[in-house]
């Protein structure tokens, strides 16, 4: 693998259910899950109701009781848990409830879909193509590449580019205001290294990961390998989807980051009783060992949660399928 630079509430039943501390309190099997769809297969009044809501989060005071908005939560929280939640066994857990707050959060915007996923597997061969980037159905494309200096690399096209206004307001953990950055990694085929890093995330390589039979293999191999490509792919270090804690910026991360969890999914309905509850490795930030009972920060945006109560997507608090 080639080297790449690393990188709103519930309601109160469902908070309740996911912070459910005794096993009979656990939430029960769901019976008509939701379906989370590839964004390549919805429609467009189905692209347009997502990124509308998207873009509500924007209107929406802070959950947190903080002077920003309700779509720079995301971003703070992400932000501020970040050593906390990445090369560690929580990392894919952590970013499942994660994103159903986020999806949550959309309802409260009128939105009445579901979470959608960028399927960059498919996509590896040639990731500038992919149709999440179109600028009129998608999320618009690359930032502008003329200067080199910080925060001039703005989204040219689309619903969140410079010219619609769409605004940010972290950096990291720092408030620096900006338009959504973005710098394609263009590739040096003479170096061995394709475009957006399209290599590092192909069939093939996925095919590698899925072949791994233990949780910590699978997550340390998804995390590190697929995962951090697409991000360094799509960002770069002068981009918002870069290796920044402040990744949330870019309305692509959830997108992309669905695509994670579809394939945690994937993984373990390959071999469900053995995988659902499969769970190892190390915690922050003593790295001592994982476990199913160690609590899941949200920092005010959910309830914090133990990690059993995000493993089985087919239980009545998540209850959705890919």
């Amino acid at each position: 693998m080639k080297f790449v630079p690393s990188l709103l509430a519930l309601g109160a039943l469902f908070d309740a259910s996911l912070a459910a501390p005794s096993s009979s309190l656990e939430p029960r099997a769901c019976t008509t899950p939701k379906v989370r769809k590839n964004w390549a297969s919805a429609t467009t009044s189905e692209k347009s109701a997502y990124i509308n809501a998207v873009k509500c989060l924007t209107t929406k005071p802070s959950k947190l009781g903080k002077s920003h908005r309700l779509y720079d939560d995301f971003v703070w929280v992400h932000a501020t848990l970040f050593q906390q939640i990445h090369n560690v066994a929580a990392f894919l857990p952590w970013h499942r409830y994660f994103l159903t707050l986020y999806e949550t959060s959309l309802r409260q915007c009128g939105y009445t879909g579901n979470m959608m996923y960028w399927d960059w597997v498919a996509d590896s061969a040639k990731p500038s193509q992919a149709k999440v980037f179109d600028p009129t159905t998608g999320f618009g494309g690359n930032g502008n590449q003329t200067s080199n200096d910080w925060g001039t690399k703005c989204v040219l096209t689309g619903p969140f580019s410079k010219s619609s206004g769409f605004t940010l307001r972290y950096w990291n953990d720092q408030v620096r205001p900006h338009c959504l950055l973005r710098k394609f990694e263009p590739g040096y085929p003479e170096y061995n290294i394709t475009e957006m890093y399209g290599d590092n995330y192909s069939p093939s390589v996925m095919a590698s990961v899925n072949a791994e039979t233990t949780f910590d293999g699978f997550a340390n191999y998804l995390e590190n390998g697929p995962h951090t490509s697409v991000h360094s792919g799509v960002g770069n270090l002068d981009g918002d989807m870069g290796p920044q804690s402040s990744s949330p910026n870019d309305p692509l991360f959830f997108l992309h980051h669905t695509q994670v969890d579809r394939l945690w999914y994937l993984w373990q309905k390959a071999n469900p009783g053995a995988r659902t509850f499969a769970y190892g490795g190390y915690k922050w930030p003593d790295y001592t060992p994982a476990g199913l009972d160690d609590i899941m920060p949200m920092l005010g945006l959910g309830a914090d949660a133990k990690v059993r109560t995000v493993m089985d997507v087919n239980a009545s608090n998540l209850c959705y399928k890919y």
